[in-house]
């Protein structure tokens, strides 16, 4: 507990009237309100204050530091190979951790992946991988330790004993209308990442309709804050802001989306899956300090895939498995012959989760056959009648109300669009 004590009426006062909280005012608050001293609604009313007025970076960097220290810090020191992560803010079809891992732990850098859940219209990683029957999420730190030295690479839920600070003030920002605040999200990632103890991140910061932060310049305010955070810790810390506007890859869900990143991993695969994911893995390995390897030859060669299956038996998975299917499925067909210019990110990740591939709530189950699969993209030339997209569902009813969440989300024109490149900046500390 802190030496000095302060007041929490006082320290909402001065961030609503725009001033700047010291570090031990900061350190006080979190370290009080994770004790249960500070009040839920004197926490929000801070909250509230942050989401108008912001924070500097100062601020911003000791709110992370001080959820950091309300927990435990790995370290992977002992594995004397060099480790990097990476983390993206959440997208429709994003699937790209689960060949991403894999690929560059194939080149001896360890790969320490702590995954989250989805919730609303974006999936999980770890939801998405318990689509193979007998596969465990949690994982004790000795069991990480092991899988890290004897795989290379993991992927499991970050332990309890993580940043407990970030996990409290979340469910408080996610209950208030303040989600959306620049230094409490990246507060929220930075203060998580740097307690797993990676010596080097790279971020891909989603922007466009199936983002968080659809507007480009607010994904590029937070992937700056996240990368100087990084580096003002010792991370060595890297950003891609990359163009959410329509789903990635060919399919939405879970089980579907293990399916595809395994064509990944066999070589094949989307383009745009398969891009992102060589992408990512050249900028992991970069600040891993090689970057003199060929990405693309160890999904070509069968290196890759050997650490996804030897993986996903190390978490009691059979990776040749069958996976759910669904039991009903509709078809939804083009009106019109031309070019597909536009297919709406959030459209189609709101229609997934109301096919059950989702949920509302943190409790909620999901269904891990449902989803979306695409027979277009943006760009690709379509006839009138043609399947534009396959739904699936456990049973027929949820259809309606996925159907009305797409009355709007594409767009036929007779003239192709202007491509728009998926990855639209590279940021570094400045």
């Amino acid at each position: 507990m802190p030496a000095q004590s302060f007041d929490a009426i006082d320290i909402i006062r001065t961030k609503r009237s725009g001033g700047a909280l010291s570090g031990n005012e900061i350190r006080w608050l979190v370290d009080a309100y994770t004790r249960g001293d500070v009040a839920e609604e004197q926490m929000s009313a801070w909250a509230m204050a942050v989401f108008f007025q912001g924070m500097n970076r100062s601020e911003t960097r000791d709110l992370t530091l001080a959820m950091l220290n309300s927990g435990t810090r790995l370290s992977f020191d002992h594995l004397e190979v060099p480790t990097v992560d990476k983390h993206s803010t959440g997208g429709v079809g994003d699937k790209i951790t689960l060949p991403l891992m894999p690929l560059v732990a194939s080149f001896g850098v360890a790969v320490p992946q702590l995954a989250g859940r989805g919730l609303g219209h974006t999936g999980g990683t770890l939801d998405k991988l318990e689509s193979f029957p007998g596969w465990r999420a949690s994982l004790t730190n000795a069991e990480m330790f092991a899988q890290l030295r004897d795989v290379g690479g993991v992927i499991c839920a970050a332990g309890e004993e993580l940043a407990p600070a970030d996990k409290k003030l979340y469910a408080l920002r996610d209950a208030t209308g303040t989600v959306e605040a620049i230094p409490l999200i990246a507060s929220s990632i930075m203060s998580k990442k740097i307690a797993e103890g990676t010596r080097a991140l790279v971020l891909d910061v989603k922007f466009g309709s199936g983002a968080f932060l659809p507007e480009i310049e607010r994904g590029r305010e937070l992937a700056r804050t996240m990368v100087a955070l990084g580096e003002d810790a010792g991370v060595r810390t890297t950003a891609l802001l990359t163009d959410m506007s329509a789903p990635l890859g060919m399919t939405v869900g879970n089980a579907n989306e293990v399916r595809e990143s395994v064509e990944v991993l066999s070589g094949g695969g989307p383009e745009d899956v398969v891009d992102l994911t060589v992408t990512l893995a050249r900028e992991m390995l970069a600040l891993a300090g090689r970057a003199d390897v060929d990405v693309a030859a160890a999904l070509a060669d069968g290196r890759a895939m050997d650490v996804w299956r030897r993986a996903l038996r190390a978490q009691g998975a059979d990776p040749d498995a069958a996976l759910p299917t669904p039991n009903e499925t509709t078809v939804i067909r083009a009106e019109r012959d031309g070019v597909l210019s536009r297919l709406d990110a959030w459209s189609v990740g709101v229609a997934a989760w109301r096919l059950g591939a989702g949920r509302a709530r943190r409790q909620d189950p999901i269904d891990h056959a449902a989803g979306i699969e695409l027979h277009a993209k943006p760009g690709d030339r379509v006839r009138a009648g043609q399947p534009l997209m396959t739904l699936g569902a456990d049973e027929d009813t949820r259809f309606g109300r996925a159907v009305e969440a797409l009355e709007h989300a594409w767009t036929i024109e007779d003239e192709s669009p202007c491509a728009r490149p998926l990855v639209a900046e590279r940021i570094v500390a400045y």
